[in-house]
């Protein structure tokens, strides 16, 4: 079965072409962003402990946090030679090459560093926004389906798919939808669910970790590793390891946060 062939461009308008991939990343982020506030008024947050303008710079961080270290992680963990031989290229954001767990990271010390310079409560600001962030990540797995980018292994199973972009006219397994439904649609339900358990704060974040790094970890199972690194040791790609460790901070950090309070 040959994969949806998507127009990857969405909209002309003049000469300015507006990308589906574009137009999910700004999706993601307006439910992250509607979400969150609808939260931090439901608990009372809102207004009490955080301004409208602080949240609106707050978030404004947070996306930078995302694109810088998204951006960073990709180049040291993922393609690390290319540019150390092409260091101008890292600023050509345009051309592709972002890394989730870079994306992670980057948005937590920018929101940590913010809460603290503004005097938030950065752990009960944290678990609202990551409550809903697996909406986010299901937005950029539809663009790379839309894209046809990140395919899976050759496979045979009957919803196997041919993505042009590979070149070898092989049936792959649709790992960008797997990822779609497990990293994104599953892990929102489970920590929506939860959202009103009486937990420490952080504990979602850690949920969240633990949730996305079992998720990501089976979906390697099926996803092609990226053709510059492969395999890094047996069936290990980049992705399982960085989720692996994770895995265990996210661990440690739900023990904490979730045992008996007395």
């Amino acid at each position: 079965m040959l994969a949806p062939q998507i127009d990857p461009v969405a909209v002309h308008l003049g000469p300015l072409a507006i990308h589906w991939y574009g137009l999910m990343y700004v999706l993601g982020f307006a439910a992250v962003w509607w979400l969150t506030r609808w939260q931090l008024q439901e608990n009372g947050l809102w207004q009490h402990r955080i301004t409208p303008q602080q949240y609106e710079n707050l978030f404004s961080a947070l996306i930078l946090g995302v694109i810088i270290g998204g951006r960073l992680a990709y180049v040291l963990f993922y393609n690390f030679d290319y540019y150390w031989h092409h260091p101008l290229h890292i600023f050509y954001v345009w051309q592709g090459g972002m890394s989730f767990h870079g994306g992670l990271v980057g948005p937590i010390v920018a929101g940590w560093w913010y809460c603290r310079r503004h005097g938030l409560p950065f752990l009960a600001l944290a678990d609202r926004f990551f409550i809903v962030a697996p909406l986010g990540l299901a937005a950029g797995r539809m663009g790379n389906f839309i894209n046809g980018e990140l395919w899976g292994r050759v496979s045979d199973v009957p919803w196997a798919m041919i993505f042009p972009a590979a070149g070898d006219g092989l049936p792959r397994h649709p790992s960008q939808l797997y990822e779609l439904g497990l990293e994104g649609i599953a892990l929102f339900l489970l920590l929506w669910f939860t959202r009103r358990c009486n937990w420490r704060p952080g504990a979602h974040v850690s949920l969240f970790l633990v949730g996305y790094a079992l998720a990501r970890i089976v979906c390697e199972q099926f996803r092609q590793p990226d053709a510059q690194l492969g395999f890094l040791f047996g069936p290990v790609t980049m992705g399982a390891l960085l989720s692996s460790v994770m895995l265990i901070v996210g661990g440690i950090g739900l023990y904490r946060t979730t045992r008996d309070r007395s």
